[in-house]
């Protein structure tokens, strides 16, 4: 077997009210002043006062950054690390979706670094310490609690990733109560990001390994089982723990293995239109999917009896093409908008957003099964459209 490093967080704790937990685990850490990384919506639920209340029961005294958007931008990301500085924090907790944990991320190393953004950019280009780092999801989709990637908005409006295992948070809190009060639509759209995220990493070019695909199946199997579940039935909490670990385990074997065009189309979706990420794979998946079909029919036949265990095939044609047939089917009953033109997508939008995908995202392209040009994602986009 070829070597292999596989880094994740040192401590994953997965159960109902962990969230409770946070002052004692923010101790723990060496943390006396916690700054929240969330967003207004989350406030607006109570959780901000929830985190702020358990850190208090500890004697740690926090404050909350609530000003987190969709794709980060660099300015948010900035004002927070500003925050954090001001606020003299010395442990930095994201509560939230990947938007707030990425953010979180950058800000516990941001506030100890003279380095910009621009020069954190890129693999291994962060330098320096950070702050103790928490990250407490409350959408099953991401997985950024354990992952050591960061994505942000650059001012010119273009997708940048950070990656540097600095970010790798301390603590991952998977607290399933937190994603009860999920409406389906904010269900839907991080659990199918989940499941890409998973099938990718089974199928990376490059970095394809055994933990990854051991944690790949699993979390693609529970995700699928529990999916219809939590759409109808949101409040059931066991099939809500289902989802949230079984999206954490998608994000350690992602960031192991990494992910691939089905992630590179979807991010001018989010940065010029403002697409939620999870919806922007959604979007794109099923056509990245079939154009994957002649590379990845084993790996896609492997993963379909798995979630399809109760079918027989004839072959492995026949298996992946009902495997990618099983998650159109998914996007369908999600309740998503299913066609970018619906998103406010043109066709003269296309060219430029191809662009972007073969000229600024050719890492995701070169772990991709099978390679793609600029006329490859164009046709994929206008299958969509």
């Amino acid at each position: 077997m070829a070597s292999l490093t596989f880094l994740t967080p040192p401590r994953i704790i997965c159960e109902p009210g962990a969230l409770s937990q946070l002052g004692i685990l923010a101790a723990e850490l060496g943390g006396s002043k916690a700054l929240i990384v969330t967003d207004p919506g989350l406030v607006s639920l109570g959780y901000g006062d929830e985190a702020l209340a358990a850190l208090n029961h500890a004697g740690i005294e926090g404050q909350i950054f609530d000003k987190v958007e969709a794709d980060p931008p660099y300015r948010v990301v900035t004002e927070a690390t500003e925050a954090a500085k001001e606020f003299d924090a010395n442990i930095i907790i994201g509560l939230g979706g990947g938007s707030s944990i990425d953010t979180a991320k950058v800000v516990a190393l941001a506030a100890k670094s003279d380095q910009t953004l621009d020069q954190m950019v890129g693999t291994d280009q962060a330098t320096g310490t950070r702050l103790p780092l928490m990250a407490v999801p409350t959408t099953a989709g991401t997985g950024s609690e354990v992952t050591f990637v960061s994505v942000l908005t650059s001012d010119e409006g273009y997708k940048r990733a950070i990656y540097t295992p600095r970010i790798l948070p301390d603590i991952a809190v998977l607290d399933p109560e937190l994603t009860l009060d999920m409406p389906p639509h904010v269900t839907a759209a991080p659990a199918l990001d989940a499941m890409v995220h998973a099938i990718e990493a089974y199928t990376s070019r490059t970095r394809k390994n055994p933990i990854s695909d051991a944690l790949a199946v699993k979390a693609l199997d529970m995700l699928c089982r529990n999916f219809k579940t939590v759409l109808s039935d949101g409040r059931n909490l066991e099939a809500r723990s289902d989802m949230l670990l079984a999206s954490t385990l998608a994000g350690m074997a992602f960031i192991n293995a990494s992910v691939g065009a089905v992630h590179a189309l979807s991010y001018p979706l989010g940065s010029r239109f403002h697409v939620p990420h999870g919806h922007s794979n959604a979007l794109v998946m099923g056509a990245v999917f079939r154009f994957n079909l002649s590379a990845a029919e084993k790996e896609y036949a492997e993963l379909a009896r798995v979630v399809l265990s109760e079918q027989s095939f004839s072959d492995n044609s026949a298996a992946a093409e009902a495997f990618v047939s099983f998650l159109e089917n998914l996007l369908a009953d999600s309740g998503l908008e299913t066609r970018m033109s619906s998103l406010g997508v043109k066709d003269e939008d296309i060219p430029s957003m191809a662009r972007e995908v073969t000229q600024q995202i050719t890492r995701l392209i070169a772990t991709n099964p099978k390679d793609m040009d600029f006329d490859d994602v164009c046709t994929l986009y206008r299958s969509v459209l």
